[in-house]
């Protein structure tokens, strides 16, 4: 185990359909019948790499494709948690989509109750599920998957939120989704501000509401914005490699991470779809160090934001960040 690994961490911003193991991934493939472009692992893994953002999209359907029974959802949720916990992630909120897997017979609760079957296998790591509702479904699709999630949200389903390709469909029309959804006692998230400018998440903050942003990256673009980010303490669940991969930034020194985390907002740092862009929240640590110059006090930080910004309650938040600040690793 590296000093990423061993790093006590919280991460925010994942998605399960782009955790899984290009191993099960592959074996999932074949069980379906095969694609003659992914002959092997290897080829699997040269598949996830991406000209633009909508490339990316594409990919991820084509992926989402070979998830066709409960069975499949319990494998890969078992096997992401088994991966999180090797890294030392403590506690994860996990965004999964159920809503495109209706059009397969698949329901909003079945599909819930797979992940969290597969979710309880492991034991060392709390994992809390965040419904991603998916935008290019549209609003109407969000308020009827709203129905069905109030009826699982004791499987640990504890907010919503919108991916999806940002660039086509902005949040506004969203609105009643969230007021909603915040009437039901979910927690909310949006992803803004990846594929498309500030506005994206200025509509997020102030049309839906959003407790936290999903990326954040283009807010350096308006610095009214930044100035309200920091002020306003409204976490930033960033991603760098992912940006990276997709082309929203084109390096990792270029990616505003640092400029927002020296400007003071909540900043914090996660992995997105690390199988799907080689990664891990361990590595994404390690990249910081050795690749843009963050010293190790900075990276506790980052660890702390993490905390801070989840939707645990107070008192286990106080009692996880105690722990945190505790771990011996920090000095070495």
């Amino acid at each position: 185990m590296t000093w990423y690994d061993g790093i006590p961490k919280v991460e925010l911003h994942v998605h399960m359909e782009g955790a899984i193991p290009h191993e099960a991934l592959f074996a999932l493939i074949q069980k379906y019948g095969g694609d003659p472009s992914v002959p092997d692992v290897a080829a699997l893994a040269q598949r996830f790499q991406y000209s633009d953002f909508p490339h990316f999209i594409e990919t991820w359907l084509w992926k989402n494709q070979y998830l066709r029974e409960y069975d499949d959802f319990t494998l890969i949720a078992e096997l992401v948690a088994r991966d999180m916990a090797a890294q030392n992630i403590r506690y994860a909120e996990v965004f999964y989509s159920p809503v495109p897997f209706e059009s397969i017979g698949l329901s909003v609760q079945g599909v819930t109750q797979a992940i969290r079957t597969g979710l309880a296998k492991v034991s060392e790591i709390e994992i809390a599920l965040v419904a991603d509702l998916v935008r290019d479904m549209g609003p109407v699709s969000g308020l009827s998957a709203l129905e069905a999630l109030a009826e699982v949200r004791d499987l640990g389903v504890i907010g919503i939120g919108i991916g999806g390709s940002e660039q086509a469909f902005p949040p506004r029309p969203f609105r009643p989704v969230y007021e909603l959804a915040r009437e039901l006692g979910f927690h909310t998230t949006a992803h803004a501000g990846e594929a498309a400018g500030p506005n994206s998440i200025w509509d997020a903050l102030l049309e839906l509401g959003a407790e936290r942003i999903g990326h954040g990256t283009r807010a350096r673009e308006d610095s009214d914005l930044v100035t309200y980010l920091a002020k306003n303490r409204i976490p930033l669940e960033m991603c760098p490699v992912s940006n990276v991969r997709t082309g929203v930034c084109a390096d990792l020194r270029s990616h505003p991470i640092r400029e927002y985390f020296d400007a003071g907002v909540l900043v914090t740092l996660n992995s997105d779809d690390p199988k799907m862009f080689q990664t891990s929240l361990a590595d994404e640590y390690r990249q910081l160090e050795e690749a843009c110059g963050w010293t190790r006090s900075e990276l506790r930080r980052l660890s702390l934001n993490a905390v801070e910004a989840s939707w645990l309650p107070v008192e286990r938040r106080a009692s996880l960040s105690a722990e945190f600040q505790s771990w011996s690793g920090w000095s070495k």
